[in-house]
């Protein structure tokens, strides 16, 4: 997303723009500083004052990003944008800076244990926050592959309310203002030029398609307009078809000529201007920068090199278990015939779209009816399978959180428009990362944990969010998928793509990998198709570090389970082990380790 990813991924470009980073995908901490002193009773007056701050906070964040507060469920502000002008920058710039400042003078000893941890997230994300306003150049880089300024409204909108004439009213002000938020942002990026940051030529093209699969089509059919398609049937005709008028003029006489401006100057500035590689290495003070976000969005002091020697040994232990599973089908060839056939081989496609959404919901029925074996509580919000917004082209599948007030349904965005490249193998997988027992799952259950302050419950950390996603693909095999060896082998192939992400990711932005090489090693290793993983190189190129999380947060929880299985031998109980990791929403790893110690020490009492 990211991000990004717990998550709504179109808020991804928010988090990004300016390194704004309040986004739940692409929040990360940096490593605690070690077990927090027992108090033996919080003190009322440092528990107001956190208290307060932790409300203060969640409410000036919905006005300063009205966007996420959308998101959120919050919808007071659903007629604005955040201010991208250079004021307002500015302005939230000082807002981090104030909120660190109070969240330090407050005496975290004498707080509750809950209440100590959440001032230890808080100080450590805006203290994140703050060494990321240093970063003037890569600040300004909000042209991103998918998730990036070009598609920044298109995913607003397929959350935005419309249920009462109000929320309506909301909407088209807000499309009526949207030409501020493009005119406020050119210039950020024509500093980015100045200053030698622009995003590389390969992402910029691929703006430029999704700007154009937006622009191309009329304004009624375009992805603006989703929200006038589900307007309330509670309302007269006469008055829905007066609203849907209004919104196509909206989006012809404000949303399109801003759009175009976009356009224009990507087409006629960046694109001359932009670098080849889009390597971090390539800017100036570009290694300072990758350092950061390795940090960031891993939650660990590894280094590029140590990722990338990790994700060499993933990558080869899973290559030989894919190689065995290919030998279990008796087929008659090497990897790469293999992989053909599987990819070309009619009987491994739907026929449609339709017949591939159908397909994911059919997963997604038979593994819920085995999560209670694996789970001692599950979330009460439920989640829906739908199709992706087809300007996204084959853009990977992808999950959107529900809101915090629990009013619409978490979703798995499946990508149908490119069904002839999504084989059935790969299936099963793929909906136990997005949907259950994966990011549906842990943040349904996150939003229902009262007893945290709105900004745990609301936000998120890439290596928790995408760790558990991954790790949560692993718990297949017990919830009675991968019975086939093509099944299984498609786990393996995805487990292999996140292993093989450690090493290109590394690779291009530390290594001096070339764009080419990363392609050629991804296709090579993982059989991951060429259209795909040129997708997910510029993907990796444009977000530089989010890609890391995925491995490292699932091998630190598998690492953890092992722990409590060795410590608690008989006692252990999966079930009771996976709510404990679920149970104080998403954390750093440094706080989830010391937290499953924690746990492991109750269970190891005598009842």
């Amino acid at each position: 997303m990211p991000s990004s990813r717990t998550i709504a991924l179109a808020m991804l470009a928010v988090s990004l723009l300016h390194g704004a980073a309040l986004v739940p995908s692409s929040h990360a901490a940096t490593p605690s500083a070690g077990p927090p002193t027992r108090a033996t009773a919080a003190d009322p007056a440092a528990t107001r004052a956190a208290h307060a701050l932790f409300e203060r906070y969640w409410e000036e964040t919905a006005q300063l990003y009205p966007e996420w507060a959308t998101f959120r469920g919050d919808h007071r502000y659903g007629d604005r944008y955040s201010d991208n002008s250079s004021a307002g920058l500015q302005a939230r710039d000082a807002k981090s800076r104030q909120w660190l400042a109070e969240a330090r003078r407050i005496p975290a000893s004498r707080l509750s244990t809950t209440d100590r941890v959440s001032l230890e997230l808080f100080i450590e994300d805006r203290a994140l926050e703050v060494q990321a306003q240093a970063f003037e150049g890569f600040r300004t880089m909000s042209l991103r592959s998918g998730w990036g300024l070009q598609t920044q409204l298109s995913g607003l909108l397929q959350v935005q309310p419309v249920n009462t004439p109000e929320r309506v009213e909301q909407l088209l002000r807000r499309l009526e203002r949207y030409p501020l938020v493009i005119d406020n942002e050119i210039p950020h990026l024509r500093r980015g030029l100045a200053l030698g940051w622009m995003s590389s030529r390969d992402v910029l093209q691929g703006a430029l398609r999704q700007l154009d699969g937006q622009l191309e089509p009329a304004p009624e059919k375009s992805p603006w307009f989703a929200p006038f398609e589900r307007l309330p049937a509670s309302l007269p005709a006469a008055e829905r078809e007066a609203l849907r008028e209004r919104g196509k003029r909206a989006i012809a006489q404000h949303v399109v000529p801003a759009m175009r401006r976009l356009r224009a100057f990507i087409v006629d500035e960046a694109l001359p201007r932009a670098p080849a590689s889009g390597a971090l290495s390539d800017y100036p003070g570009g290694d300072r920068v990758y350092a950061y976000l390795v940090r960031e969005h891993t939650t660990t002091a590894l280094t590029p090199r140590e990722i990338h020697d990790l994700g060499l040994r993933e990558m080869a232990r899973l290559r030989g278990e894919m190689e065995a599973v290919m030998r279990e089908t008796t087929f008659d060839g090497d990897f790469a015939q293999f992989i053909r056939y599987l990819n070309t081989d009619p009987k491994f496609f739907h026929p449609s779209g339709d017949a591939l959404l159908a397909a994911y919901r059919d997963i997604a029925k038979r593994i819920d009816a085995e999560l209670p074996r694996l789970f001692a509580v599950l979330p009460r919000l439920p989640y829906g399978i739908v199709a992706m917004p087809a300007h996204l082209g084959n853009a990977a599948e992808y999950y959107s959180g529900p809101p915090l007030d629990g009013s619409r349904a978490g979703l798995f965005y499946a990508n149908t428009v490119a069904y002839k490249d999504r084989p059935t193998w790969a299936m099963e997988t793929l909906v136990a990362h997005e949907a259950v027992p994966g990011h549906h799952l842990q943040a349904a259950r996150s939003i229902e944990l009262a007893g945290l302050p709105a900004f745990r419950r609301g936000g998120g950390y890439t290596v928790y969010a995408e760790g558990w996603g991954l790790y949560a693909e692993t718990l297949g095999y017990d919830l009675g998928l991968y019975t086939d060896p093509y099944s299984r082998f498609g786990h393996l192939q995805w487990q292999a793509v996140r292993a093989a992400r450690l090493v290109v990711d590394t690779g291009i932005h530390a290594l001096g990998w070339s764009r080419q090489r990363a392609i050629d090693y991804m296709m090579e290793q993982t059989g991951i198709d060429r259209e795909f993983t040129e997708s997910e190189i510029d993907r990796y190129t444009s977000q530089p570090g989010q890609a890391l999380a995925y491995m490292i947060g699932q091998i630190e929880i598998l690492a953890l389970r092992d722990r409590a299985k060795a410590k608690l031998g008989a006692r252990f109980d999966i079930r009771t082990f996976h709510n404990a990791v679920l149970d104080q929403g998403a954390v750093p790893m440094p706080t989830l380790r010391r937290l499953i110690d924690d746990w492991i020490r109750t269970q190891e009492k005598p009842t």
